[in-house]
């Protein structure tokens, strides 16, 4: 009987211990009530395979060895960092080996001359903000989900954040990285130094991957001097229009907040139905603007004339920490409140050019209406990134269906206005027909001769993408 006909006991046996010579007992987990626990992240409507094993390497070693293993047995496996992922993508295929990379979470270097940190890539988010601030440093991508999302699946999802406006995403951070290719070979990439230009820019490549091209063991992040404290102000709409023509006078007027983002009437209510706020139930939009400049009042008093003059109801701005802290507040309740509406929500990341930001807010209100389902908008407004939230009962078929349909439906509005289907959650599970539509078809042809370039036998989280 050959290794592909074997009995799945017999194959599992010999994966296992296959593994288990170059990874700790502790490391290999093949209980498949335990190993069901790591087939999915949390997005809805993407199907999730049930692992063989989940394999938890703590070495760049280890790492390697369970890379050789999946190529001389021919095992498909799927990275993960912590699940926190919105599109699938880091979903179990039938029979995988789960690389569960949370082990790995050791901060390497913080280099306060070189402004660098170098990081494993099951560091968290939060983890890895606090310890160079306390070097004077910051780490600007802030994910809403920093507290327990990982550099690696940061950098597996190029993801974003509140702070991108200014700031950027994390493509912008990382300068180099060391990759576990599909064979089990290491692979440095980038640099250590401010500039470089060393033939093709491999970095860049692998951030936004999903985990398709090669493994991230090691990370070389760009840091920042810690800005000063921030400062919010925040305005208040009769209509998201308005609010979105201010957005557009601020970005016009040439200023630089650190923070700009949008709740529509939707999301209010939901977060005042969750959190007793106390904001004012007649608000149809919410725009809270942040800098944090040496001068910040001076900037929230311009923004603010500028809200006034595009029609805003009332404008408030804190006066300090604590008063922004609680400001900010309703927006990172955000997504908790509104999945407290129907139980489940579907998050959808519908990135349009700034200057269509309120087309595709009203558009997303007619899909709403459409469909008769509760649909609230938060926005990254700033950089257009919008997140319509689609509030459903997964128990009703026909409330899922429905829920689905206008996930679609937002989506291709999001094309119709020059925009992407995804501007910080990735492609995963959940867009790949999405993504075909956006890039095409030569688009996606080159983007498969990439893939098999670093991984012919296709053994990287198969399946995602495209």
């Amino acid at each position: 009987m050959s290794r592909t006909e074997a009995a799945p006991d017999q194959a599992l046996g010999d994966l296992t211990e296959r593994l288990l010579a170059g990874l700790p007992a502790d490391a290999v987990l093949t209980d498949p009530d335990v190993t069901a626990s790591y087939a999915h992240d949390m997005a809805s409507f993407c199907p999730a395979g049930a692992p063989a094993v989940v394999v938890l390497p703590r070495t760049v070693e280890q790492v390697q060895h369970v890379m050789r293993t999946a190529t001389a047995l021919r095992v498909p496996v799927v990275p993960q960092g912590a699940r926190t992922g919105l599109s699938g993508g880091a979903n179990a295929s039938d029979g995988c080996i789960v690389l569960s990379l949370t082990k790995m979470d050791r901060i390497l270097e913080i280099n306060p001359v070189d402004r660098i940190a170098v990081v494993e890539p099951g560091v968290v988010n939060a983890t890895l903000s606090r310890a160079v601030g306390e070097h004077g440093l910051y780490y600007p991508p802030d994910p809403s989900s920093w507290e327990m999302c990982t550099i690696g699946g940061n950098i597996g999802t190029a993801s974003g954040g509140l702070c991108c406006v200014k700031y950027g995403v994390t493509a912008e951070y990382v300068l180099g990285l060391d990759v576990v290719l599909a064979d089990g070979r290491l692979m440095s990439t980038g640099r250590r130094t401010a500039k470089g230009v060393a033939g093709y820019d491999l970095t860049r490549l692998f951030v936004g991957s999903e985990g398709s091209l090669g493994i991230v063991v090691r990370a070389v992040l760009a840091l920042r001097p810690k800005p000063p404290q921030q400062l919010v102000l925040a305005a208040e709409f009769a209509s998201a229009a308005a609010a979105c023509d201010a957005v557009c006078r601020i970005m016009a007027g040439g200023h630089v907040p650190s923070l700009l983002e949008l709740m529509d009437r939707t999301t209010v209510a939901a977060v005042n139905s969750m959190a007793k706020m106390g904001l004012p139930e007649t608000t149809e939009a919410l725009l809270l603007a942040a800098f944090d400049t040496p001068d910040p009042a001076s900037d929230l008093a311009a923004v603010g004339a500028l809200c006034e003059a595009a029609g805003a109801t009332q404008v408030v701005p804190a006066d300090d920490a604590a008063e922004s802290e609680l400001l900010l507040q309703a927006r990172r309740l955000s997504l908790t409140a509104l999945e407290a509406v129907r139980g489940v929500t579907m998050i959808d990341d519908v990135c349009v050019p700034r200057s269509r930001l309120g087309d595709l807010i009203e558009g997303v209100e007619r899909i709403a209406g459409k469909h008769r389902l509760t649909i609230g908008v938060v926005a990254h407004a700033g950089d257009g990134n919008t997140h319509p939230t689609v509030c459903f009962d997964a128990a009703d078929p026909d409330e899922s269906r429905r829920a689905r349909e206008s996930f679609d439906e937002i989506m291709a509005l999001g094309l119709e206005l020059g925009g992407t289907i995804t501007g910080e959650h990735g492609v995963g599970v959940l867009k790949k027909e999405w993504m075909a539509r956006e890039i095409g078809p030569v688009g996606i042809e080159m983007q498969r001769g990439i893939k098999r370039v670093f991984d012919p036998l296709d053994l990287l989280n198969p399946g995602k993408l495209f």
